[in-house]
This record gives structure tokens, C-alpha cells and sequence, in this order.
């Protein structure tokens, strides 16, 4: 009988896992998949499900959509990847994790499925999230794209709705090195007849999604050309207050959303207008469930890691926006945060497009280069040197712990640490 411990080292180290290896944990097939749930017997069809794609965002309107769903009294599954601090965030129901012994019962109960089909790390985890959600007797599960979409494991439910959130260029070396290529992807999660929410409309992109929708008789609506939101204030309890208009005028006033982070607004209008279809399809949601759900999305559902503050004087903050796009926002981010110096912890994963973030990022801060523990990183020297060829000066230190108490002990009070580059270094933190 393995424990809890035991369970997650057989996991990480037998099932090849694409955070921690890279390309040799990715399959260009859903074949083990299919397999994986025919021997479950197919768990998911027992409850209804909502698909969630896209580059950026998808994680925090997942957890939104699960917010929402839960204040309307809902049970709900969520399952999402990565984890930050333990595995068992990936598979939650009503923002409660997994338990230790569901996963080390599942294991134990079906090593020998395991031991022939020889699964992924992902494909072995949805597996899991699938057949807990039955057992729990979920009423709805929000599942969260893995990587892409027409290939990813998550991509044999008929769900009650598809959302796209946007397209940014990440992955490029399995999902295509244009935008067109990589929505062609995403667009895998739209079904035959099933309404899809895109959050983002896209010159490059758009065309995409309209003729796959077309030619699956999906009913496509854009969020962006439904909603705006012009501005958002910060209220004194640490919540972004926001108004919707659409072409006629104010639509929703005074909207609470406890994730700060502008580029969350992109990602309110995906949520409102996705809640918004679901309620067209029948599901009980009033106005209060969607003010109540976007106020308490940390309390409800334990997201971490988005614009995250882990501490005062200095203002420390944490985001595990890693790509082109999700830093460019982030940096935007910074420079309307209040603080006299920056310091930034940074580190990266080998196989991304280094020098594109690189020329991003401010060149007015201190850094610290970091390593996250997975193989996949990237040695601090080597990143130290890399951004040192764009301007930006600082020094390698051990890990991400190392790295942060260097800045600490530079900062002054009014300062701004931040840490980031890659969702393991904020893992590592965390």
C-alpha cells in the first residue's frame, strides 16, 4: 500500500510529464486516451461539462466560470493545469482538492491499466478528474485545456459549451508557428451543433473559428464585439470594480472581481458573456450568482498565482504569465503598480521564444535569474547571459527562495518586487 508521498513520485516519475520533460511526454493522438475511458466507462457522460481553450487566461476563467456556477448552488469539478504548490489543485470540486487517498486509490486500484497503456502524466491526471467527478456526483465539470485543443487529452467530452478565450503563439513547436495554425488547434474543442463563446476577436484568428463553426453547425459568438469595459477603479478592499456597456449603454455596474491584474478584463467579458450562453441553455444563474461568483473567485475556488500579492513594503508580487502576450500585459501591469525601484525574479523554461520576452522587459530593473526545479528549466547563467544581449542587468542566483531573498534584502519599502517568466519559478516561491 503506497501513501499519498509514494503515489506522486510513481506519477512524476514514471508517467512522462510534459512540465518537467517537454516534447517526449506530448502525443500527437488521442488513442490512450480513448483507451483510458473506455476502461472507466466513459465517466464524464454522467454529468455536464464546459470546455475552456485559448493561450492566455483560460485558468482564471475556468475558476471564474466554477465561481459563478457555485454561487448558483451548483456542485462543481474543476480541473486544471498546471499545479503551483500540489498536484491535487488540478482536480477540485467546489474549490475543495482532490483527496490524498482518491489519488492514491486510484493508482492502487488501476496500476494495471497504467502499467499497460503506459499513459502521460496529463493523460493519467484527466483520467483521475473524470472519474472523481463521477464519484462525487459533480453536477458540471470545467475542463481546462491542457495544451492546444483538437489533440488534448480533455477533448472527448460533448460539453454543454466551448470557450476559446484567445490565441497567442506558445507551444509553437506542437501547435503550428502562425496564429492561424495555432487557432486551427484550438478550434479542435469546437463540437458539431455546441454554441462557442471566442473571447478574443483576431484578424488572423477570427476567419479560423467562423468557418470551423460553420462547418460544424456551431453557434459562434465573439465576447469583445458584445461587451466593453472602458477603465477599472481599485476598491479599498482590494477588489477591480468595473462597468459593462454594450451598444446601447451600461449593462452591469459597479462588477467586483477579486483578481487584480488588468488583463483580467479581457477575461471578464469572456466569462459574463460564456455565463450569459449557459444561462440560454438552462442553467439557473441570476445576476447575484455572477456578482457574488466574480468577488469570491480566490475564496470559492483557491486560485493562485494571478497578479498574487505575497507581501508589504516592499510590495511583492507574483503572475505566472510566461508567453509573448501574457508578458506584454503583465508589464503594462507593472508600470501602472506604484514603486520606486523594480526588482524582478526571473526565470524560464528552455523551449520558449526567449529573445521575443526578453525585449519586453523593463530594462530600469534589478534581476535576479533563477532556476525553477524542474529539468525543463533553463540555467540562471545562461538566462543571466541571454538578457544581459537585451539590456537587462542582474545576477544568476541557486533557485527561486535564493533569488527572492536577495531582492528582499535590496529593496527599500516603497519598491516593487516582482516575481515571474514562468509558472514553475512561481511555484517554487509559492
Amino acid at each position: 500500500m503506497k501513501d499519498y508521498k509514494e503515489t506522486l513520485d510513481f506519477l512524476f516519475n514514471q508517467l512522462p510529464m510534459y512540465q518537467r520533460v517537454g516534447k517526449a511526454a506530448y502525443k500527437a493522438d488521442l488513442f490512450t486516451t480513448q483507451k483510458l475511458d473506455d476502461y472507466f466507462n466513459h465517466p464524464h457522460r454522467s454529468y455536464k461539462t464546459i470546455h475552456v481553450a485559448g493561450t492566455n487566461g483560460k485558468g482564471s476563467v475556468s475558476h471564474c466560470i466554477a465561481s459563478v456556477l457555485q454561487e448558483a448552488g451548483y456542485k462543481v469539478g474543476l480541473y486544471t493545469s498546471p499545479h503551483l504548490k500540489d498536484f491535487r489543485e488540478r482536480i477540485k470540486v467546489n474549490g475543495s482538492m482532490i483527496r490524498q487517498e482518491a489519488v492514491v486509490d486510484f493508482v492502487e486500484n488501476h496500476s494495471e491499466i497504467i502499467e499497460e497503456l503506459k499513459p502521460s502524466f496529463f493523460e493519467m491526471s484527466v483520467a483521475m478528474a473524470f472519474d472523481y467527478f463521477k464519484t462525487e456526483e459533480v453536477d458540471v465539470a470545467i475542463m481546462e485545456v491542457g495544451m492546444g485543443g483538437r489533440l488534448d487529452s480533455t477533448n472527448i467530452i460533448s460539453p454543454e459549451l466551448s470557450v476559446i478565450t484567445n490565441i497567442g503563439l506558445d507551444h509553437t513547436a506542437f501547435l503550428g508557428n502562425t496564429l492561424e495554425k495555432v487557432a486551427g488547434e484550438k478550434a479542435g474543442i469546437i463540437k458539431p451543433d455546441i454554441p462557442v463563446v471566442i473571447g478574443q476577436t483576431q484578424k488572423e484568428t477570427s476567419p479560423v473559428f467562423k468557418a470551423i463553426a460553420t462547418e460544424r453547425s456551431a453557434p459562434i459568438e465573439f465576447a469583445d464585439q458584445k461587451y466593453t469595459i472602458p477603465y477599472a477603479t481599485l476598491s479599498i478592499d482590494e477588489r477591480q470594480v468595473f462597468q459593462l456597456y454594450n451598444k446601447e449603454g451600461l449593462i452591469y455596474s459597479d462588477v467586483k472581481l477579486d483578481l487584480l491584474g488588468r488583463y483580467q478584463l479581457k477575461n471578464a467579458i469572456t466569462i459574463i458573456v460564456s455565463v450569459e450562453k449557459l444561462r440560454d441553455l438552462g442553467f439557473r444563474i441570476s445576476q447575484s450568482n455572477i456578482y457574488d461568483g466574480l468577488n469570491n473567485v480566490v475564496v470559492n475556488t483557491g486560485l493562485l498565482g494571478r497578479w498574487q500579492y505575497l507581501g508589504y513594503n516592499p510590495r511583492i508580487i507574483c503572475d505566472t504569465g510566461h508567453n509573448k502576450d501574457g508578458v506584454e500585459e503583465l508589464v503594462k501591469q507593472i508600470e501602472i503598480t506604484p514603486h520606486q525601484a523594480l526588482h524582478f525574479v526571473l526565470g524560464m523554461v528552455d523551449d520558449k521564444d526567449h529573445s521575443a520576452i526578453l525585449d519586453l522587459l523593463p530594462k530600469n530593473a534589478i534581476y535576479y535569474f533563477t532556476r525553477a526545479a524542474i529539468p525543463r528549466s533553463m540555467e540562471a547563467e545562461k538566462l543571466e547571459l541571454l538578457a544581459s544581449e537585451h539590456g537587462l542587468k542582474g545576477y544568476a542566483y541557486l533557485n527561486p527562495k535564493c533569488a527572492l531573498e536577495a531582492a528582499k534584502k535590496n529593496a527599500g519599502a516603497n519598491d516593487l518586487i516582482f516575481i515571474g517568466g514562468s509558472t514553475f519559478v512561481v511555484a517554487d516561491v509559492l
